[in-house]
């Protein structure tokens, strides 16, 4: 198992924050709205840097979308800032009437996402908000891991011509991607090569797929670690080389289980190579009130239980195999 390692631990939307700066400053044409949340989603300094190109909307979400969207006909790139419960839930029918229908490009960051929310509890931790996005024609959805992947999803996301879905979260988490990476949209990162099964996760569920490796590393089994840092769209060869080598997948979310990465993958393999498959997501429930930890752990959403679930893959894959002999 590739050893990882990390000196900090910063919040995903600090990257955000960071990433939104520089692409503020490589592209004059990048602008920023928000819904009254400028210090949670770390717009403080592009708007220090380029008061002109922000707009203050207040707590007026679909309001928001429309503007964005309006100001993409004067060839800006606008970044829409609130929590990812309001980016979508609350505001769906504007996005995909004013956005994604007319395929404009706006970028709706969206921080807060999933559990790790915490504290205030399961009516702000949206679940389901990697399956409204994908679910749209022409949506571009993205779930970095850490600061760095964040960073360098923001500035790639500017770049892009399209609408795209950027999804990042509360807590700080392990920093351990490359500062100087360079991020492509749709396209996998492997972290470790490994022939016994396929683990598969995005977001905060990347570093605990990193820390179950090294823990199946002690018990003996070799497992290959994919960063799926970009959900839509799915980066189908990676996957499929992947899983023919090992025949079993577990996929790792911080969302529903139904309509997040796992069905993404799924709906993958059954069109071209069955295979048994485990989720580590949230099943079918929401959230409540809590410390991240806390949550993760009551949610099974940790190393320990990817452990397990790739245990249960492989004594699948196995008894598949005597089946067929």
């Amino acid at each position: 198992m590739k050893k990882y390692t990390y000196s900090e631990s910063r919040d995903t939307r600090s990257g955000f924050g960071a990433g939104l700066l520089e692409a503020g400053r490589q592209d004059e044409h990048v602008v920023a709205l928000c819904a009254d949340l400028i210090g949670s989603l770390k717009m403080n300094d592009f708007i220090k840097e380029f008061p002109e190109r922000f707009f203050q909307i207040g707590i007026a979400e679909a309001n928001m979308m429309g503007i964005a969207a309006g100001l993409t006909i004067g060839n800006r790139i606008p970044f829409t800032g609130t929590f990812a419960n309001f980016a979508t839930g609350r505001v769906y029918d504007q996005i995909r009437q004013s956005i994604a229908y007319s395929n404009k490009n706006v970028k709706i960051a969206a921080s807060h996402a999933g559990l790790t929310l915490g504290e205030d509890g399961a009516t702000h931790q949206i679940l389901e908000d990697i399956g409204l996005m994908k679910m749209l024609p022409g949506m571009t959805v993205i779930n970095p891991c850490d600061y760095n992947q964040t960073k360098a999803a923001t500035i790639a996301a500017a770049k892009y011509f399209g609408p795209v879905y950027l999804r990042f979260g509360r807590p700080v988490v392990p920093v351990f991607t490359p500062e100087d990476q360079e991020f492509e949209i749709g396209k996998a990162v492997m972290l470790n090569e490994g022939n016994d099964v396929t683990i598969i996760a995005t977001g905060h569920l990347v570093w605990e797929a990193i820390q179950a490796g090294e823990l199946l590393a002690q018990l003996g089994v070799d497992a290959e670690i994919i960063n799926i840092h970009t959900i839509k769209p799915l980066d189908d060869s990676a996957i499929l080389k992947s899983v023919r080598k090992t025949g079993c997948v577990v996929t790792a979310e911080e969302h529903n289980r139904l309509g997040g990465l796992g069905d993404s993958v799924a709906q993958l393999l059954v069109k071209n190579m069955p295979v048994p498959q485990e989720y580590i997501a949230v099943d079918d429930r929401f959230g409540q009130s809590g410390t991240p930890a806390q949550l993760m752990e009551k949610y099974g959403l940790n190393a320990a239980n990817i452990v397990s679930a790739v245990e249960k893959v492989i004594s699948r894959k196995v008894d598949q195999s005597a089946q067929v002999l």
